[in-house]
This record gives structure tokens, sequence and C-alpha cells, in this order.
């Protein structure tokens, strides 16, 4: 097998340098040419300087076969890589007419009129050969100069994904040597990462087989298990292996095989037992039906969710006693467990699920410091409810609570294992 490609990404645009803008480009697009059997060996960004892009292309071509680039290319003064790119490839800006009618064609679809400025995005570089866009106006330009490919794509994420999906991945695909690669997750939840990895006992019997990762988030510890090999077989091999290994001390905390967030999981095993579920949301304020909702087909097995905020909300939509919040407090087990059992009983499914806690930065108290919550299932005959303490702002507090309050889920509907 040939040596591997360099490839390098670099990301454009002083949104990203300022932090106003996660780069979420970069990671998704390394993700996806890693699929295909490409390893990214660098990623870069820079600002909307036309000096600054023109230094970065010349690093980048010096050592990099391929060059994937995405930002600036759109219609506003900022916008300074079609200029850039200009100047780095010596040549001019021309209009080319078949994109300025397709940039009006796109306007006149939606029913909006064209501002003048989206007329210069017809003005490309010369010597580019363009790449169309399908969900926005700035088009994509190709380069290859020597031995090096140039890649630039649209800043907007959902243009450049498009543009990827369509035109460059199936491109590179067809075009280049590319390596047999192959991945495996072990999804977990409901353990940190150093513990997570001491329960393991160590990668060193593995590490001559498979590259691991640690991924940790909100939703909990992914373990990326990447391997190459001369064939399928040897490569799949690799994986299954390690993965085995892997699992021995961990598998009650893991939740799948594949890369999905755990409540893609969960919808998966819902339908599959044919079970409906409800949920009543306090400190989440409606994060777990928007995590629930956003899974295809929801409707299968997502029957309500309730936003309880207040005691009077508690009270009237959900029959929890008065005399319990008076005695134990709204951030109770008590109370969420009757939650629970509440939005059950009033949705009439299989399950229910609920949440309340603090989730900050004020309201707590050294008895009930803020990041407690408690989480709640009910069942027809059983009933869970787990305590927790984060420590973090409110925006990571409700991520947690959501996702403690599926992890109580999962152990009760027994979603461990490959779905």
């Amino acid at each position: 097998m040939s040596d591997p490609l360099t490839i390098e990404i670099i990301s454009i645009g002083d949104e990203l340098l300022t932090g106003h803008i996660a780069n979420t480009n970069a990671a998704w697009m390394a993700d996806q040419l890693l699929q295909i059997g490409l390893r990214v060996n660098r990623i870069t960004t820079v600002g909307d300087d036309e000096k600054e892009i023109c230094e970065i292309l010349r690093q980048a071509e010096s050592r990099a076969d391929l060059i994937m680039a995405t930002g600036g290319l759109g219609p506003t003064h900022d916008d300074v890589t079609r200029t850039a790119l200009c100047e780095y490839f010596t040549c001019k800006l021309v209009v080319n007419k078949e994109l300025l009618e397709d940039i009006k064609s796109f306007f006149g679809r939606r029913g909006i009129p064209m501002a003048r400025v989206n007329t210069d995005q017809a003005r490309v570089p010369a010597t580019a050969r363009l790449l169309k866009n399908d969900s926005g106006t700035a088009p994509g330009y190709v380069f290859s100069r020597k031995n090096t490919t140039f890649y630039f794509l649209a800043g907007v994420p959902h243009e450049m994904r498009s543009m990827m999906a369509r035109i460059v991945l199936p491109e590179l695909s067809q075009k280049v040597q590319t390596r047999l690669i192959r991945t495996r997750y072990l999804c977990t939840i409901g353990i940190a990462e150093s513990t997570l990895y001491e329960q393991i006992g160590g990668i060193d019997k593995v590490a001559h087989e498979v590259r691991v990762a640690f991924l940790p988030g909100f939703s909990g510890v992914k373990i990326r298990l990447s391997a190459e090999g001369e064939n399928e077989a040897e490569t799949e091999g690799r994986l299954a292996r390690a993965a085995d290994y892997l699992r021995q001390n961990i598998a009650p905390y893991v939740y799948s095989e594949r890369d999905m967030p755990l409540e893609q999981a969960l919808a998966l095993k819902l339908s599959q037992q044919r079970k409906t579920i409800a949920v009543a949301e306090s400190c989440t304020g409606g994060l777990l039906a928007h995590k629930f909702t956003n899974i295809p087909g929801s409707s299968n097995f997502f029957e309500r969710g309730v936003v309880t905020y207040s005691n009077r909300a508690k009270i009237e939509l959900l029959g929890v006693p008065a005399s319990t919040i008076e005695a134990y407090g709204a951030v109770s087990e008590q109370v969420a467990l009757a939650m629970a059992e509440g939005v059950r009983r009033l949705a009439k499914t299989d399950y229910g699920l609920s949440t309340t806690g603090i989730a900050g930065p004020d309201g707590g108290s050294d008895e009930k410091p803020v990041g407690l919550v408690y989480v709640a299932w009910a069942g027809e005959e059983q009933v869970d409810v787990n305590m927790h303490r984060f420590i973090g702002d409110r925006h990571s507090n409700k991520e947690r609570f959501a996702y403690a309050a599926l992890n109580v889920l999962r152990i009760n509907i027994k979603a461990t294992g490959e779905l």
C-alpha cells in the first residue's frame, strides 16, 4: 500500500478566532474523510485577512497533498477568500453568467429580492473549477498545482456538508487511493472518563491492533477504535478483538457499538419493544422532549412532554400532592417519583420519566446546592429514582440532568449492548 496522503484542513473566519462561532466544520470534515480512509494530519484556523490566508496556503502547500478549506466565500466585505485566491493562484475574478443565473434563481425560489452584493458572488477566480452549491449562493472552488489539490467550500455548515456529500467525497473516493480504515465505537454513559479508563485496566493489550481515543461529552464517554488493514476481514477482526477486550470490564455502561447519542439508542429500543413514554420536566425545561423529538419516527414511542416548572404546575397538571412538596421540597426524591408517575398516568404510556433539580447559577443552598437533580422513572409495576450532583454552568447542568434521566430509562429497560 502506498504512503498515505498528507491532508490539511484550513478554517477561515474572524468569528472562529474570537470564539463567537465554534469550529464544527473542521471536526465534521475530518470525520467524513476518515470514513473513506483519509486521515487528516493538521487543522489550521486563520482570520479574514488576505495576507494571512495566502501565508497559510503557502505553508500548507509545502507539506500537503490535499488541502480542504472553508469560509470567507460570502457576499459581504469581510469575505476575502476569493480575492486571496486570485492573489495566491495569480488569476483574476471573472463573471460566470451561468452562476449568476443560478444565484438569481435561488432567490426567486425563495420569493425574496436579491441584494446587489449577491451578484458579486458570480465573480469567480478564472482558473478555478466551480463546485455547485445547491443550498446557498457561494460556489466552491477546486485548484490543482503540482502535486497538491485544493478544495475551497462554503463556511455555512449545511452548505459545506451538502457540497462534501454530493461532490467532494465521491470525487476523492474515485480519484485518490484511500487506505482501508474502519472505526467502531463503544458509547458509554454513567461513568467518568478517568474511572472508565481505570476500569478497563489500560489499553496496552489492544494498542498494537487499533488506535483508541476517549471522547467525553455531556452524553457520556465514547471510546473510538480505528484500525487499518490490507483487507476488510483483517481490519474488522482487529476491531472486534479490541472491542471484546475493552467491553469485559465496562459492559454495564455500554449502550451501543455504533456512533449514536443515547436518545437515539433508546428510541430504537423503545420502538423495538413497542413501548411508549411521556416526560415531565422541571429543571430541564423541555430538553428531554427536544432530544426525543429530534429522532425521526419519534411519534412511534414518544407520546408527550410536559414542562411543569412551577409548583402549581406540578400539582395541577401531574397531580403531585401539595403536601409532598411542602414536606420535602420541589427538588426531592418524592416529588420526582410523583412527577414520573403522574405523567405516565396522565398520558397512559408504558413509562414516565421526570427531572427536578437546581440548574443555577442561583437557587441553591447548603442542603440542596446548585447542580443537584433527582431523575425518576415509572413503569407499570416498578419505579426508580436517582440523585446526582453536577458542577457546571446552567447550560451544562441542564444537559447533564437530561442525560442522567435518559440513563435511568436505559437501566430500567435494559438498553445496554448493540441495538
